[in-house]
């Protein structure tokens, strides 16, 4: 065979190799396995696991998309951000969902989806300690951040742009909290964090508060690995999330997970705080028991009881509701309620006044629109209840949805709604207040009590090594 003959034929066979490989689809892989691969981190903003399996703001939104290709979700997690890319680098997962913000650093190496949401990188410090105002009152401070974020990134640059003395500790790790207990302990002095995940777990560490932001809005996107065999299910996945966005789907997915993150002060949350180290831990077994009794989740009967009374058991209102969960004496008496002033009497009245609600409610609203609306007929009565619901229809919005009949119950005290209702006038405002106040509280207490029952990070079997082997690198046969 010629010299010439053999190059033609070398070039041939690399064109059909290069061929076979440019035919390779992720999306046709994904819907050819029947399953989608999604890495994330383990936070409260992102991806968790309770009592039902998988869950957070992250996993919720992948599951829909999963959904809409008819494929099932693997959601695997990561323990820094690091990791998290070196998956996608290795193409060990089909893209990242992880509450990650838009930076040119990884759009130069990695795929992105359009955005879905933004967020704002803010400066967090202890109260009562001076509060930094820019960046010239931060040098010298003891600020962390997580090790290979978008943060460490602005940071590198400022550091080199004006501000030299600029130091600070880079953290590894993928959960924003390690940073927040560390000020909240005075370990560390300031941290950097983003809005959203500040927003989500501030009731959990009151004495913190924003000092400033370090920069503009960013935009939050899915990472998918580099190489253009993702394109087709990037496209699929814009175009998913642009119909999200465009149907309030994705509005109400937000409003699911972070809609009642706004509600509390500073000052409540802190209250909050302390009672459940004080005040929970001589009723949490009571709570639990009732909660079983009446297939509740316990974490919900504990924030009814602590909206209504901080759980006090003795609790007496001028109205003359009483009790640690404030009951009427005809409601305590339709319930079987003898002593509202026993705890486990009236938490049991509570509990099953809450259940003949949910029970009464049409019954084509799904959870967890059906929990929230029985909370506010709790609050305020079915009827009332009922009468937002029309208005909420008639206004245009969804009378099975709690955020649309959210917004409409204040309308049932001012006289130009209620004069055309059935049941007139109501405090509405004060009922759309107890309900999300009582979300507030029931996210803190499930994600306390989940935050201790999470996977750990794998160990380093590195640290066991003898000191004379530390530092050596070992390859497997």
């Amino acid at each position: 065979m010629t010299l010439q003959k053999s190059l033609w034929l070398l070039a041939f066979a690399t064109a059909v190799l290069l061929s076979g490989c440019s035919r390779y689809d992720a999306l046709q892989q994904v819907l050819a396995d029947g399953e989608l691969v999604v890495v994330s981190r383990n936070s409260p903003t992102t991806f968790y696991l309770d009592k039902n399996g998988a869950a957070g703001f992250e996993h919720d939104l992948a599951q829909l998309f999963a959904e809409e290709l008819g494929v099932s979700l693997q959601m695997d997690t990561a323990y820094s951000l690091g990791g998290i890319f070196r998956r996608l680098q290795r193409r060990e997962a089909h893209f990242a969902a992880a509450g990650l913000s838009l930076t040119e650093a990884r759009s130069a190496t990695f795929n992105h989806s359009t955005p879905y949401a933004s967020l704002v990188p803010r400066v967090i410090y202890r109260t009562g300690r001076r509060k930094p105002s820019g960046l010239d009152d931060i040098q010298g401070l003891h600020l962390v951040v997580l090790a290979g974020s978008s943060h460490e990134q602005t940071l590198q640059e400022l550091k080199s742009a004006a501000w030299p003395e600029l130091s600070w500790e880079a953290v590894r790790g993928a959960d924003t909290m390690e940073l927040l207990e560390r000020v909240d302990s005075g370990d560390a002095d300031i941290a950097v964090i983003d809005s959203n995940e500040f927003r989500m777990q501030q009731s959990l560490y009151s004495r913190l508060d924003v000092a400033f932001n370090l920069g503009s809005e960013q935009d939050m996107v899915w990472y998918f690995p580099p190489g253009d065999e993702y394109t087709a299910l990037i496209e699929r996945a814009d175009a998913f999330l642009t119909a999200l966005q465009e149907d309030g789907r994705l509005e109400q997915l937000r409003e699911q997970h972070f809609g009642h993150n706004t509600v509390l002060s500073r000052v409540g949350s802190h209250v909050f705080a302390r009672n459940i180290r004080s005040k929970l831990p001589a009723y949490s077994k009571l709570i639990r028991q009732v909660a079983e009794e009446y297939k509740l989740d316990w974490h919900l009967l504990a924030a009814i009881a602590y909206q209504e009374s901080h759980w006090d058991p003795e609790a007496t209102s001028p109205t003359g509701v009483r009790g640690m969960m404030m009951l009427t004496g005809p409601t305590a008496r339709e319930m079987g309620v003898k002593d509202r002033l026993d705890p486990l009497q009236s938490l049991r009245g509570g509990a099953r006044y809450l259940k003949n609600i949910r029970r009464r409610l049409p019954a084509d609203i799904d959870e967890p629109d059906r929990t929230w609306l029985a909370l506010a007929a709790y609050n305020i009565g079915l009827a009332h209840l009922e009468d937002a619901r029309v208005l909420t229809e008639q206004r245009g919005g969804d009378p099975h949805l709690w955020s649309d009949v959210m917004e409409t119950l204040p309308l049932l005290q001012k006289r130009e709604h209620y004069r055309n209702t059935r049941y007139g006038y109501a405090r509405g405002k004060e009922a759309a207040n107890f309900v999300q106040n009582i979300r507030h509280y029931y996210s803190i207490l499930q994600w306390k009590d989940m935050s201790a029952n999470q996977p750990g990070q794998p160990l380093n079997p590195m640290q066991f090594l003898p000191a004379a082997l530390q530092g050596e690198r070992f390859f497997a046969l």
